[in-house]
């Protein structure tokens, strides 16, 4: 296999079949050795977040499936942590989509002047760009259509699918008596079908889960959701 891309948390291998392979590494985003899935920067290492991720992120790929919700998700070695996947193209240098419900992270910091900490959100959609030089900065349906990105039309179908993943996502954690208070997701488009599809991962990594007042860091979510407390 060739290497393509070395990310931060994963790295990216095209196949001889033509299909991926991510490459889960023990790298988690964050500041000063504090997890953050909002950040921009590797912060620590756990021993075994790779595979906590990878664990976390089949389970729910494969909830999505017996739903019926596309995405590039082909199996998973999580001896090896690696997940196999169908190529997909992102759009224009890749878009993060974060659904919120519950004002924290960038959200307090833009707008924290109008909501207090914690208020709850109606799950708000938002779009930010991929670009770590610039913040990764928000960027309106209009924008998007007008730098060629997204059309208004693909834009209305990912902020339905956010929804629609992001509920699912919340009501397996509230079974578990946790919340859900935002999460981050990347779409494609499949290369063969030309459908907009989620890629990357759902783990603990790109979300904010609490159990009550007490924030839950990513290997412990995989334990709780996993049942291996």
């Amino acid at each position: 296999m060739e290497l393509m891309y070395r990310g931060k948390t994963k790295d990216v291998y095209q196949l001889t079949d033509g299909n991926y392979l991510l490459q889960f590494k023990d790298d988690m985003t964050g500041t000063d050795g504090v997890f953050d899935p909002g950040s921009n920067e590797v912060g620590l290492t756990v021993e075994g977040a790779g595979r906590a991720g990878l664990a976390l992120t089949k389970f729910f790929f494969e909830k999505l499936k017996d739903k019926g919700i596309r995405t590039h998700y082909i199996d998973a070695d999580l001896e090896g942590a690696s997940m196999t996947v169908k190529p997909a193209v992102v759009f224009g240098k890749g878009l993060e989509v974060i659904c919120r419900y519950r004002a924290v992270g960038s959200f307090l910091r833009r707008y924290g002047a109008y909501i207090s900490e914690g208020e709850k959100l109606d799950g708000f959609v938002e779009v930010t760009l991929k670009d770590d030089e610039r913040g990764d900065p928000p960027i309106s349906k209009d924008a998007l259509a007008m730098l060629g990105l997204l059309t208004k039309e693909e834009y209305e179908r990912v902020k339905s699918l956010t929804l629609e993943i992001a509920e699912l996502v919340k009501s397996q954690l509230a079974a578990k008596d946790l919340e859900l208070y935002d999460i981050k997701f990347e779409f494609g488009r499949d290369l063969t079908t030309k459908e907009i599809i989620l890629i990357d991962e759902i783990s603990g990594g790109n979300m904010r889960v609490f159990n009550g007042k007490t924030p839950v860091e990513p290997l412990e979510l995989e334990k709780i959701m996993l049942d291996k407390m």
